[in-house]
């Protein structure tokens, strides 16, 4: 394994529990935003934000300029699945035979 594969994976789980995105999907707050919510909330705690969690549902992380970058990847892959919840499209995945 490469050096910068293996610092890659140390900064992806170290920050994997701090990450906006992470945070504000787990919230499930009633009225929260779920388009780019955890880039929202990180430029909202860089903007100086002072109510984080009646707003988003979670508190920001504490790194938010660091975590920024990696929130908004997240938040860009999770896209679809955000415009879904917010259309009130219910996606429910079925097994069978």
């Amino acid at each position: 394994m490469s050096k910068s594969l293996v610092g890659l994976l140390l900064i992806s789980i170290t920050l994997s529990g701090g990450c906006a995105s992470v945070r504000t999907l787990d919230a499930a707050q009633t009225g929260a935003p779920v388009i780019y919510s955890g880039t929202r909330l990180d430029w909202y705690s860089l903007q100086g934000g002072c109510y984080p969690v009646e707003r988003f549902g979670a508190q920001a992380p504490k790194y938010a300029a660091l975590d920024l970058p990696f929130s908004a990847l997240l938040d860009t892959l999770l896209l679809p699945w955000a415009l879904a919840v917010e259309l009130g499209i219910g996606l429910t995945v079925q097994g069978g035979r």
